[in-house]
């Protein structure tokens, strides 16, 4: 099955040997394979030759582990993990670079300090109580609108077209979960949950607050809600991949226990700069 938007495009690849589910991501320059069987070696090799044909600079496999070792040996990093990501068995964050300018950042040290830092703030589950004036829900196809209209004030860009309509009923519909806080009968700050049925994780993303509404800490009460979502439906994997250089989010995962596996370097491009990543991963009971 192919998915087309303009600046998005996740296909199967296949080979004689191999099949693969790839993104392009046209926005950050990069491929992604979520998915993948057969040949390593012939894989790699058209791997490297769809990124040139498209002047990427990144590649990005999450690897299974009989194969991490594999890619290391042909260029590739380790740079995190996702524990239980494969119904149980983990998958490995394994990058290759096509230019050294992609491959460097300048924020490494930094970030690391901000690591050290949230990790001295104590975990719970509890979240504090929001003003009488909100209200909070699972959002469902007739706000696509409405979040596409909360994420296009938030980013001028995002690694998926988050600010497309259709892009966020179609993702709906195949699984994904909102949740929003509503003020006056408006948005004003969203999460999502990326659900992969078929290896049963989910990762926590489109996390977006309009600015004059960041003082409440809607964030973890947004998660909270999504990873209680996520066992309803049998899902136990959790993960977020969060802004390197971002306190509050980074804060926020490490204070609802989630555990920090690595940092993707310049991995992706939001409101039109690469941004380092950080792997945050729970397991949710």
């Amino acid at each position: 099955m192919k998915k087309i938007y303009l600046s998005y495009i996740t296909q199967w690849e296949k080979g004689q040997s191999y099949s693969m589910q790839v993104c392009y991501d046209f926005v950050s320059e990069r491929l992604r394979v979520d998915d993948y069987q057969g040949n390593m070696e012939e894989m790699v090799s058209m791997l490297k030759k769809l990124s040139k044909k498209s002047s990427f600079s990144k590649i990005i496999v999450k690897s299974r582990v009989e194969d991490w070792r594999f890619l290391l040996s042909k260029g590739f990093f380790l740079e995190g993990v996702i524990d239980n990501y494969f119904k149980g068995h983990d998958a490995y964050f394994m990058v290759y670079y096509l230019s050294d300018k992609r491959r460097t950042s300048r924020e490494w040290k930094k970030e690391d300090e901000l690591i050290e830092k949230v990790y001295e703030l104590p975990t719970s589950s509890s979240v504090d109580p929001i003003p009488s004036e909100y209200t909070v829900r699972l959002a469902n196809v007739e706000d696509a609108s409405a979040l596409a209209s909360l994420y296009n004030q938030v980013f001028s860009s995002y690694p998926t077209p988050i600010n497309d309509e259709m892009y966020i009923q179609t993702a709906m519909k195949e699984g994904s979960i909102f949740y929003v806080v509503e003020w006056n009968g408006s948005i004003v700050s969203a999460a999502s949950a990326e659900v992969n049925t078929t290896y049963l994780n989910a990762e926590i993303t489109d996390c977006a607050t309009l600015p004059g509404y960041r003082s409440y800490g809607f964030m973890k009460l947004l998660i909270s809600k999504l990873e209680k979502e996520l066992v309803k439906r049998k899902i136990f994997c959790s993960y977020s991949l969060a802004r390197a250089g971002s306190n509050s989010i980074n804060a926020c995962l490490r204070k609802l226990d989630y555990q920090y596996n690595g940092r993707l370097t310049n991995n992706c491009s939001i409101n039109d700069k690469y941004e380092n990543m950080n792997v945050w991963v729970k397991k949710l009971i």
